[in-house]
C-alpha cells in the first residue's frame, strides 16, 4: 500500500530547522493551527517528523509495538554523551532488560528512603541564598539536584571525588550548540576544536568508573541504599553498561528537575494567591497541594520539548499510512496548551490538577508507554521535597514583571533569565512546621 504524510510547511529543510531552533514553540503552534492535529516537519539531524496532538493518536504510539516504535533510535544523537548502552538509546530486548534492572532503585519504597537526604541537601543550599537581592535561582536548583544525584543515585562520598564530580558535570550539562555537534557526531571529539568536551568526558568517565570499582569492592554493599549499589547487587551489567546508565541518570535526572523547580518558583512569584496556598501547604505538611503545584508546573512549562519514536515499519496513524523511517512525535507542548483539555491553559492553576490523575495521553511530562521516564517517581518526590524546603525556609517576594520566556537549551526549556527571584527574609522553621528527616516516609 502507498504511504502518505500529513500536510506541513513546504519550506526548505534548512529553513524549517532554523525555525525549530529559534522559535520552536511558536513554529509548532503555528503549524498546529494551520495544518490540524497532525502535521509533518523536516528538520536536519532528525529527519521527517510527524507531530501528533490528538490524544487517541498519542495513545496508539505509547501502546504500540516497541519493535516498530523505536524510541532509542530517536534518541541516538545523545550516544556521544550517554554512551551506546544507555537505556535511553537502545531498543528491543536490550532496552527491556536494562529497564528491568534499573527500576528497583526508583520504586516508591526505595525513593522514600532518600527524602531525608534530599531535604538536608536543599536546606544547606538555601541557607546561603542572598536576602533582599534579586538573583537567578536556576543555578541554585542545579547545585541542589546535582548533589542529590551524586549522593543518592551514585552514592559518592569521597570528598575529593565529590568535588571533582561537582566541577566536571556542569561542564558537560551546559554544552552549547558548538559542543552539541560533537555529542551528535562523536567522531568530532578526536578533533582539536572539541578538545575541552573530550577532556570533560574523559574526566567524568574516570570518576564514574572509580565509583563503580568502589561499589563492587564495598564490604557493606548489601546495606547501601544508593542506586549504583542496588544495580551492582542486581548483577547483569558490565562496568561499561553501569557507566552509561550513571551518565544517563546524571544528565536526564539533574538538569530536568532543576529546570522544573526553577519554573515553579518563576510561576509562584507571579501568582500571589497560589504562592500563599503553597506556603501554607509546605508549612503544614499538605503534600497533596504541593504535588498539584508540581504537576501544574510541568504542564504549563514542559521541561522537555517533545518525545519521539522512529518507525521501523509503515503504520496506520492519524488517518495516514506513515512510511518506515519517519519519527512520530507526541507533541506534549501542544497537548498541554490545548484549551479543550486544559481550559485557560496559560493560567497557572494547581487546583485543576489537585487530586487528579491526568490521562497518560493528555499529560506527558515524562513521556509514556514502555519508555516512560523510569525516574519519574524519584523526580516528582525530589521536586516536592525541595520545593517544600524552600517555602518553609524563605519568604519570597511576588512580582508584577512579565513572565520569563522559554529558551531552548539543548533539549530542554529553561527560563531565559534563570528564573530571577527575591528572598525578602530567611525564616526559622516553627515547631509546627513539617520537616523531612532521614527515614521519614511521606506519601510518594
Amino acid at each position: 500500500m502507498a504511504t502518505t504524510l500529513p500536510p506541513g510547511p513546504r519550506l526548505p529543510r534548512p529553513v524549517q530547522t532554523a525555525l525549530m531552533l529559534r522559535w520552536g514553540l511558536r513554529f509548532v503552534a503555528a503549524c498546529r493551527r494551520r495544518y490540524g492535529p497532525a502535521f509533518t516537519l523536516r528538520v536536519a539531524g532528525m529527519g521527517t517528523l510527524v507531530y501528533l496532538t490528538d490524544p487517541a493518536d498519542i495513545k496508539t504510539v505509547f501502546a504500540g509495538d516497541p519493535g516498530i516504535y523505536h524510541a532509542g533510535e530517536a534518541n541516538s544523537i545523545l550516544k556521544g554523551l550517554l554512551g551506546d548502552t544507555s537505556v535511553l538509546v537502545v531498543d528491543g530486548d536490550e532496552h527491556r532488560n536494562l529497564r528491568r534492572l534499573m527500576l528497583p532503585p526508583f520504586a516508591r519504597d526505595a525513593v522514600a528512603q532518600q527524602t531525608g537526604v534530599i531535604a538536608e541537601i536543599a536546606a544547606a543550599n538555601i541557607a546561603g541564598w542572598p536576602v533582599g537581592t534579586t538573583f537567578p535561582v536556576a543555578p541554585k536548583m542545579s547545585q541542589i539536584t546535582l548533589e542529590v544525584i551524586l549522593r543518592t543515585v551514585i552514592g559518592a562520598s569521597d570528598p575529593q571525588r565529590l568535588a571533582a564530580l561537582r566541577a566536571v558535570m556542569p561542564r558537560l550539562l551546559s554544552v552549547g550548540p558548538w559542543e552539541s555537534l560533537a555529542i551528535a557526531d562523536p567522531d568530532l571529539l578526536r578533533r582539536r576544536p572539541w578538545r575541552r568536551v573530550r577532556e570533560a568526558l574523559a574526566e567524568a568517565d574516570r570518576l564514574l568508573y572509580a565509583e563503580i570499582a568502589d561499589r563492587r569492592a564495598d564490604p557493606d554493599l548489601d546495606r547501601r541504599t544508593d542506586a549504583l549499589a542496588m544495580l551492582v547487587r542486581a548483577g547483569g551489567m558490565s562496568d561499561h553498561e553501569l557507566r552509561d546508565q550513571l551518565m544517563t541518570l546524571l544528565v536526564a535526572g539533574h538538569d530536568t528537575t532543576a529546570t522544573g523547580l526553577s519554573w515553579a518558583l518563576e510561576r509562584l512569584t507571579r501568582s500571589p494567591a497560589v504562592l500563599a496556598k503553597a506556603v501554607l501547604a509546605a508549612r503544614s505538611g499538605d503534600d497533596d497541594y504541593l504535588d498539584a503545584v508540581v504537576r501544574e508546573t510541568l504542564r504549563i512549562r514542559p521541561v522537555v520539548f517533545d518525545v519521539g519514536r522512529v518507525l521501523t515499519d509503515p503504520v496506520e496513524l492519524a488517518g495516514h499510512r506513515l512510511p518506515a523511517g519517519v519519527m512520530v512525535v507526541p507533541g506534549s507542548v501542544l497537548v498541554h496548551a490545548d484549551e479543550h483539555l486544559y481550559p485557560d491553559p496559560e493560567r497557572f492553576d494547581p487546583d485543576r490538577l489537585l487530586g487528579v490523575a491526568p490521562s497518560p495521553s493528555t499529560y506527558l511530562p515524562f513521556g509514556g508507554g514502555n519508555r516512560r521516564c523510569l525516574g519519574a517517581t524519584f523526580a516528582t518526590v525530589e521536586f516536592r521535597v525541595v520545593l517544600r524546603e524552600i517555602l518553609r525556609r524563605v519568604d519570597l517576594e511576588t512580582t508584577t514583571s512579565s513572565g520569563e520566556h522559554q529558551r531552548l537549551k539543548t533539549v530542554i526549556f529553561v527560563p531565559h533569565r534563570g528564573a530571577r527571584i527575591t528572598v525578602s527574609a530567611m525564616r526559622t522553621a516553627e515547631p509546627g512546621d513539617v520537616a523531612e528527616s532521614p527515614g521519614t516516609s511521606h506519601r510518594v
